[in-house]
């Protein structure tokens, strides 16, 4: 309690309390960790992360290119040799790296390296890109059992997975007007999912979606 005859006890005190909020929030901010993933128009790889309890925000941008802060133009003509990307802040005292890696693969084409549903080129390549050792073994278990089980009738048709693990590089985030793009334009995000082919191509790669709450 702050006391009227004792200002320096008071500012003290005040002192105290603002650096006890100051290193909870530095703590918070330590937790989160980064997860970045490639699977075509990053504008349909943001919606089902942010559907995710943990995960804390996501932002489309471009990784994996030769270009110091390329521009959309510049990434999209392929000249750069990124890849439209999404990277991930998320908690994982609440939401596992594995976890997460089940989200992208439900969102991706396995089966496309030349890019993504009716989006072609190698910046539409789908691709996880690690952040450390132990991101990268886990991707690599989840690629082994998928490849052993879980799409095993697409597998036994001759098609192969070419998603690709590799290092993360530097990610840089895309103009404004790309963030968050399914929420501010609803109308054209959903229009351009359907003509592109995406719902219906994941669900007859993966089955009927199921839907996920925050």
């Amino acid at each position: 309690m702050f006391s009227k005859r004792n200002p320096i006890a008071n500012l003290s005190a005040w002192l105290i309390a603002m650096g006890a909020t100051l290193a909870a929030l530095s703590s918070s901010a330590a937790e989160l960790s980064s997860a970045t993933f490639a699977g075509g128009c990053f504008w349909c790889m943001e919606k089902p992360f942010d559907e995710i309890e943990g995960v804390h925000s996501t932002v489309s941008g471009y990784i994996g290119g030769h270009k110091h802060k390329p521009s959309y133009r510049e990434v999209s003509a392929g000249t750069t040799g990124h890849t439209e990307a999404v990277e991930i802040k998320f908690d994982p005292q609440k939401v596992s790296f594995e976890e997460l890696l089940a989200v992208f693969w439900r969102n991706v084409d396995p089966f496309d390296g030349r890019g993504q549903f009716c989006d072609k080129g190698s910046q539409y390549r789908p691709g996880i890109f690690f952040h450390s050792e132990q991101q990268k073994a886990k991707a690599e278990q989840s690629l082994a059992k998928l490849q052993s089980g879980e799409l095993k009738t697409a597998l036994a048709n001759g098609e192969k997975i070419v998603v690709e693990i590799t290092k993360a590089s530097p990610f840089y985030a895309a103009e404004d007007y790309h963030q968050d793009y399914y929420q501010r334009n609803p109308v054209r995000y959903n229009y351009y999912r359907y003509r592109c082919g995406r719902d219906a191509r994941l669900e007859a790669v993966w089955g009927p979606a199921q839907k996920t709450k925050k």
